[in-house]
């Protein structure tokens, strides 16, 4: 039914500047205290002591030193979810295969954060810090031990990426008999634990997903292999639209059962879907950069590419700086 309003749909976004109306971050309830850590007290301490400021975002890195429970507190309220404007995966180069997003929020600090789970894979996520209670100044806030349960885009050490962007229109109806899961948190538990889309798809069939606190969201997939899909909820139901040609995109629009000319309606869609079709779906890290610019929005934070066989990652941030990294790959 939701497809039926889509052309409307479409048109109001498209006089929207941004990607929805703002949310004032909070954050979670008791988080005065850790709640995910399994580290003994010298993890502790060595993850809190890795933390290092690298840019004027501000942007700072972390390695989390030892376990975490990526599931606790999984039936609790989850912290307002952000709008991830604008994500593509150039897939048609086996040998490189590249996700990129845009993150456009509010202007708050970010984490890069590493983790390497003693039961999953290790992975490179990027972390909106605000949404722990964090201020600009985190040294020695304890409440970035829970850092990993709040990842806004990723990739693991088996090339699969995952992202998120607001989608207004989705509803996710309760399964009975499946355990609830907040919006962001699906991430965590995808990165820790599947290898494929086809494995991360299964993650999500596994779990209710919490849209309260923030605005709904749909997710952009992709793998070593270079497969990619789009997870969305359609009539309050997970629906999934795999990819069909040498690139997939996300923007702001329901994307699943919608016509690529209307898809391409929306400007930022339709300026990937352009240069996407030019080049094939092939695209190193400085060509994905340089159209990730071409639909930077004011509020852009952040824009990264991940290399789902190489494990490089190239972020720039909106304080200017340009990092990179590299994810030793299994």
């Amino acid at each position: 039914m939701r497809r039926t309003v889509v052309a409307t749909g479409l048109a109001l976004l498209l006089l929207a500047a941004g990607c929805g109306e703002s949310h004032a971050p909070a954050a979670p309830a008791g988080a005065g205290a850790p709640t995910a850590s399994r580290q003994d007290p010298a993890q502790a301490e060595r993850t809190l002591a890795s933390l290092r400021k690298v840019d004027d975002l501000p942007l700072y890195e972390m390695t989390y030193v030892g376990d975490y429970d990526p599931t606790a507190g999984v039936a609790g309220a989850t912290p307002p979810s952000p709008f991830g404007c604008s994500l593509f995966a150039a897939l048609a180069d086996r040998d490189r295969p590249l996700f990129a997003r845009n993150f456009d929020w509010e202007p708050n600090p970010a984490l890069v954060l590493r983790t390497d789970p003693p039961d999953g894979y290790a992975s490179i996520s990027l972390v909106d810090i605000s949404y722990l209670g964090v201020a600009a100044d985190p040294a020695g806030d304890r409440r970035l031990l829970d850092a990993p349960l709040l990842p806004f885009d990723g990739m693991n050490e088996r090339g699969l990426a995952v992202g998120l962007a607001a989608d207004d229109g989705a509803r996710a109806e309760p399964v009975p008999g499946r355990p609830t899961v907040g919006s962001v948190r699906i991430l965590r538990l995808v990165l820790d634990a599947a290898a494929t889309v086809d494995e991360a798809l299964a993650v999500f069939a596994r779990y209710n997903l919490d849209f309260d606190g923030g605005p709904p969201l749909h997710y952009l997939l992709a793998d070593a292999t270079g497969a990619s899909a789009v997870v969305e909820f359609v009539d309050g139901k997970l629906t999934v639209d795999r990819r069909r040609g040498p690139w997939q995109a996300l923007t702001n629009v329901p994307a699943v059962g919608v016509a690529d000319p209307d898809l391409r309606r929306d400007h930022r869609y339709g300026v990937l879907a352009k240069e996407l079709d030019r080049t094939g779906g092939v695209l190193d890290a400085p060509g994905a950069l340089r159209l990730l610019d071409a639909v930077r929005q004011p509020h852009t934070r952040w824009s990264v590419t991940y290399g789902l066989r190489s494990g490089e990652v190239r972020l720039v941030t909106a304080g200017g700086g340009t990092r990179d990294y590299r994810l030793p790959m299994s």
